[in-house]
Formats: structure tokens, C-alpha cells, sequence
């Protein structure tokens, strides 16, 4: 029995295998543009690639010679961190401080007694006032924590509460304000007096403060002024002697020689007459000694003008004041100062030359009795920081100080009788990562155009930096641009770069980047150390030698700057200098419409003209396919119909031969 052969479902003549067969060969055209398009795509990768190298390394240059460059950073340097520490801006002076902390900044911190866990609040109108700014709210009366929480609801900035648990099974309220200073102290009034009195945090006293000087107390150079007090300082409490001073300088006046005297007025000496002769005396002399000009007055510079004087006959000096046109305040602490004794008055001589001195509100009191209440458990008692400067007292309510130094920030962190010196200095670190930034960033640029444009492997070995992955693409695309005369131009342009001398303040001295330990060979000392010549440092590639580099920085930082980029017109504008020169050569490749947009524009280009060449090519592969499908179709249907004639011809010759 014959086989069925159904066409377009099985073939006689295995027409699928023929078709493929002769549409492989009908592809070729079409693979090989395909194959075009994958490389142009690779092209476009790597292309790519050197553009965010290159993009790269200019946002580094641009790092080192811009107006945000590193090397108008500035750091504080605290020869103890853990008294006074600082910040700066950028272009702060450079300097070198001692300061002393007397006191730091507080607030006023109140703790009540011991107080039972269940105890109520009673309701009523509660006032708090820190300084000049109050808090006022009405509670309806609750709990301890009810009382808090309505309390922070309302403190803001100003005020907060807390509970602490002083002793197990009961619980202190904690009431402190959030504002430093002597001026911002805390007050209580209306019910929350009450309530201080009831939970053991305050009593009503008496304002403490004693005034001595009504009106400013000027004193002129030269001449000196008593202040009367007779007050006996008490034995107990924390009294405080406070004034405020002022100085005015007056100017340096030329010193006049002043001429010689003129010597003794001498009388005619007369004459006599006889016969009508004349005769005249000689006139008298007096020998006048050598006249020996004075010399000037010395100059006298005294901040140590103000003492007191106790009911004993004795005196003690207070501490130097400092000049100030405007008043300073200055406190003492009276139990160390009088030790006792009464204090009759405060004295204030003034020596200076030319200096003019003012003084007021010379006062006595307690920083515990101010304002109407007294804390009977302060945890801190608000008060000023009083940091001395190099001999000069600085009052400030805060501990963060912004108005001493310009451009710096100093903050106060704990009293301390040494000396701590501040150093305003460059951020030296800050340069030298720029610098290392700037240097890895060419050297991966300049690893990327010798992988593209050499099809050496050694290129690869050589980059020990990079990670097995890193290393395998590179190998794939190693030659990839073999002979590109762009890229050649650039890694050219960079080595002369970067081995250009430029202008500094230094000359000579320091005019290469191979003078502050950056160069090809400058950690082994090349073929003059006797190791020949290594082939590897002859790619362009550049190295840090940290300790060379470290001294530069430390110790040339201004030329340093100036090699990276200078003004030479003196237009303030940079014109020179290795950063500077990078940045001119790699910004015509990364700008918009630059040469590396304009590259892979083109490859663009050219890869969807090759799409749509390869678009017509499968429209007209396909309808290929289907015209070679319908003819063998058509092949093997009349094949079919011939051998069908064929058998019925054979069916008829059987018949007539029966």
C-alpha cells in the first residue's frame, strides 16, 4: 500500500528542510546587518563609557580650580575638643586662639520633691514665663502626667516637663526651660506658683539685687573714682558682684619737642659820667647749662584698674578688664572675693594714657532670689557663658558663638580653668582627596582609551584595580577602536598636560605636578633607580607619592592651589594651571552637541538605518519564505496529480490485458 502524502501538512520531498536551506542562504545579507548593529551598538557602549570617564574627570578639575574649590575649605582644630570646638566657612581667616572657658551657658532647671504617684494637680490659670516670652494655659486639674503632657502641648521651644523617678514608688516633676542665658530666666505666677509651693520646687522671696551706681561712672585717663557700697556679703548662698564696662581709646597724639627756656631776665648794668666823660659798664652774664630735651611719656597699657576695699583696711584686685566700646558685663563670685569681710567700695584708677574708661550698673544680689521665686531643687541655675579670649571676657547667652570670629563658629561644651587653643587652619584633607580624586579619575580615563585603541592583553594584567568581571569586558573590548585618532589626540593631550610646568608663587621650586608626588614614576625613581625601564609606566598613567604630596600640602598649599589653576591677568578669573587646562581639553568632548554627543549621534544614525534596512529585509524575507513554500506546494501537487495519471494508466493496461 502507498503512502499518503497530504501537502502543506507532510512532504515528499522534505520541503521545510529545502525551504530553510535556501532562506539561510537568503539571510545572509540580512545577518550580516544585524551583526553590524550589534557592533555599532557596542561602539555606542564604549563611546558612552569614555564620555562618563571623561565627564568625570572634568567635574574633578573643575573640583580644583572652581569657586567651591577645596582649598578655601577651612577647619577647627580644638587642642581640646571636649572644652570648646568650632566650625568655619569657607575663606575664614586663618588664626590661632587661646580661649578660656569660666562658665558655660544654662537654663533654668527645677525639680520638685518626692511626690506620691497619684498625686492631683488642682485646676487653674498656670504662667510661665522664660525671659520675656510667656506660656499661659488653663487646666482643668488631673494627674502629674495629665499636667505634663498639657504642659509640653504648650511649652514649644520655651518650655518642657518631665517625670523622673527620684525614689522608687514616687515620681518628681521636672520643669526646665529650653532657652539659655541670665536674661531668659524661669518664672512662675499665678497657679503655678501655687503649685511650686505645693510640690517642694519654689518659695516667693524678695528680689535680692542691691544697686550702687546710678548713671554711667566716666573716668578719663589719668584720674580714678570711688564707688561707696558698705555691704556685708553674706556667709551662705551664691552672691554675685556684677558691673559693666566700656573703654574708649583716643588717638596717638605727636609727640611736640618742647623748646628751651629762655633763661634769667638780666637788668641794664648802667653807667657813669664825669667831666662830660662817659663811661659804660659791661653787661652782667649767667652761664646756662646744656638744655637736654625730655624724652616722651612712656606709654601706659593697665586693664588692671578696678579692686575693692573691705571694712579691714584691706583690698583685693579684680580681674583685668578688656577693651570694648561697647559696656561688657563682668561678674565675681562674693564668697571668694570678700571671704566674709564688708566690702566699703569699689575703686577704679585709671593709669592709662589714653585710654578713658566707663562703668554702670555695679550691682549685688543672688542669682537664686531673682524674680520673685526661689528654686529650692535647682538642677541648673540660668546663667551666661563667660569665655575668656586671649585676656578678653566675652559674655553670650548661648553656648554656639557666631559673632566673635568672622566666619567661624566656636561652642562652648564645659568649664575649664586651662587654656584651649583654637587653630582656623585649610582642610588640608579635603585638598588631598581632591587631588586623589582628580588623579584616579584621569587614570581611569586613561586606562579606558589605551583598552579601546591598543589590542595588547598586557594593558589589562597591568590594571591590578580591577575586579574579575571588570577585567573580563575589558578583555572584550581590548582593540575595539584600534587607531581612533580622536581618542589618540586626547590621551596625547593629557600626558603633555600633565607634565607641563605652570606659574606659581613658588617658580620654580614648585612649577610640575612631579613636585608634589604626582607623576608617571615618581615612587620608584624609573630607570635611574636600576630597575630599567617598566614599560607600564610609560601608558600615561599617573601615581601619588602621599608623603611628597602630604608635605606640599602642609607646607605649599598656596602654590599648590596655583598649579592646579591661577589668575595670571589679574581679572580673578583662572587661566592657567593643570585643572584648568583638563577642563579646557575635555570640555569640547562633554558639552552638549560636543564631540562625544556627535559621535554616538552618528552611530545613532547609522544603527537605525541599519534597523530599517533590516525591517525591509524580513518583510521581504518573508514574503520569500511564503513564495518558495507555495511553489514547492505547488511542485508537489502536480507531482502528486502525475502520479496518480500514472497509477490509473496502469489500472487500464491491467484491465485490457484481462
Amino acid at each position: 500500500m502507498s503512502e499518503i502524502f497530504i501537502p502543506g501538512i507532510n512532504s515528499r520531498f522534505n520541503t521545510d528542510q529545502l525551504v530553510q536551506d535556501l532562506m539561510r542562504l537568503e539571510r545572509i545579507p540580512r545577518d550580516r546587518a544585524e551583526r553590524n548593529v550589534e557592533r555599532l551598538e557596542d561602539h555606542r557602549a564604549f563611546w558612552q563609557e569614555i564620555g562618563r570617564r571623561t565627564n568625570s574627570l572634568r567635574d574633578s578639575a573643575r573640583h580644583l580650580f572652581s569657586f567651591q574649590n577645596p582649598f578655601n575649605d577651612r577647619i577647627v582644630f580644638s587642642s581640646d575638643s571636649s572644652v570648646i570646638s568650632g566650625t568655619a566657612i569657607r575663606g575664614a581667616l586663618e588664626q590661632e586662639r587661646s580661649f578660656t572657658i569660666r562658665q558655660i551657658a544654662q537654663a533654668d532647671r527645677f525639680l520638685s520633691s518626692p511626690l506620691e504617684t497619684d498625686f492631683r494637680v488642682e485646676g487653674g490659670t498656670f504662667t510661665f514665663s522664660v525671659g520675656e516670652e510667656e506660656i499661659s494655659f488653663e487646666f482643668r486639674g488631673g494627674s502629674l502626667g495629665d499636667f505634663t503632657e498639657a504642659l509640653n502641648r504648650r511649652g514649644g521651644d520655651l518650655l518642657r516637663a518631665s517625670q523622673i523617678t527620684v525614689r522608687p514608688g514616687t515620681t518628681s516633676l521636672l520643669i526646665e526651660s529650653r532657652v539659655t542665658g541670665e536674661e531668659n530666666r524661669l518664672n512662675f505666677s499665678g497657679a503655678a506658683i501655687t503649685l511650686g509651693e505645693q510640690i517642694g520646687m519654689a518659695s516667693r522671696v524678695n528680689d535680692s539685687r542691691v544697686d550702687f551706681s546710678s548713671g554711667v561712672v566716666s573716668v578719663n585717663a589719668g584720674s580714678s573714682s570711688r564707688i561707696p557700697m558698705n555691704f556685708q556679703a553674706p556667709a551662705t548662698g551664691d552672691w554675685v558682684l556684677r558691673f559693666e564696662t566700656s573703654t574708649n581709646l583716643r588717638p596717638e597724639q605727636p609727640w611736640v619737642v618742647p623748646q628751651p627756656p629762655p633763661g634769667p631776665s638780666i637788668p641794664e648794668t648802667g653807667a657813669i659820667s664825669h667831666g662830660g666823660i662817659v663811661i659804660q659798664n659791661d653787661s652782667s652774664t649767667v652761664q646756662l647749662p646744656v638744655w637736654t630735651p625730655p624724652q616722651p611719656p612712656a606709654r601706659v597699657d593697665n586693664m588692671s584698674v578696678l579692686s575693692v576695699t573691705f571694712s579691714d583696711g584691706t583690698s583685693a584686685q579684680l580681674s583685668p578688664i578688656a577693651d570694648s566700646p561697647g559696656f561688657s558685663a563682668h561678674e565675681f563670685n562674693l564668697g571668694e572675693l570678700a571671704q566674709g569681710r564688708a566690702i566699703v567700695s569699689m575703686n577704679l584708677v585709671n593709669d592709662n594714657t589714653h585710654r578713658d574708661i566707663q562703668i554702670q550698673n555695679v550691682q549685688i544680689f543672688d542669682p537664686n532670689l531673682l524674680g520673685g521665686i526661689r528654686a529650692l531643687n535647682p538642677v541648673s541655675t540660668a546663667q551666661d557663658a563667660i569665655i575668656s579670649m586671649e585676656g578678653i571676657e566675652i559674655r553670650r547667652p548661648g553656648n554656639e558663638i557666631d559673632d566673635l570670629l568672622p566666619g567661624v563658629t566656636i561652642t562652648a561644651r564645659r568649664a575649664s580653668d586651662t587654656p584651649v587653643t583654637l587653630q582656623v587652619e585649610p582642610d588640608r584633607e579635603a585638598v588631598k582627596d581632591a587631588i586623589i580624586s582628580f588623579v584616579g579619575n584621569y587614570n581611569r580615563l586613561m586606562a579606558e582609551i589605551n583598552i579601546l585603541t591598543r589590542n595588547d592583553t598586557r594593558l589589562v594584567d597591568e590594571l591590578t584595580f580591577l575586579t574579575n568581571d571588570e577585567r573580563a569586558e575589558a578583555l572584550e573590548r581590548l582593540g575595539a577602536l584600534a587607531g581612533n585618532s580622536t581618542l589618540m589626540h586626547m590621551r596625547n593631550t593629557l600626558m603633555r598636560i600633565t607634565s607641563n610646568p605652570f606659574p606659581t608663587s613658588d617658580g620654580r621650586e614648585l612649577a610640575l605636578l612631579s613636585q608634589i608626588g604626582i607623576g608617571t614614576d615618581v615612587r620608584w625613581g624609573g630607570a635611574a633607580s636600576g630597575g630599567g625601564i617598566d614599560v607600564s609606566r610609560l601608558r600615561g598613567y599617573l601615581e601619588i607619592d602621599e608623603r611628597v604630596l602630604d608635605n606640599a600640602i602642609a607646607t605649599r598649599l598656596t602654590a599648590v592651589r596655583e598649579l592646579f589653576g591661577s589668575d595670571t591677568t589679574g581679572n580673578r578669573l583662572v587661566d592657567t594651571g593643570v585643572a584648568f587646562d583638563v577642563d579646557a581639553l575635555t570640555g569640547p568632548f562633554t558639552q552638549t552637541g560636543g564631540i562625544l554627543s556627535a559621535t554616538t549621534g552618528s552611530i545613532n544614525t547609522r544603527i537605525a538605518q541599519e534597523n530599517r534596512r533590516i525591517e525591509n529585509m524580513d518583510r521581504q524575507l518573508a514574503q520569500r519564505e511564503i513564495d518558495l513554500r507555495r511553489q514547492y506546494a505547488q511542485m508537489e501537487d502536480a507531482f502528486r496529480r502525475m502520479e496518480q495519471m500514472t497509477n490509473s494508466l496502469d489500472r487500464f493496461q491491467q484491465q485490457n490485458n484481462r
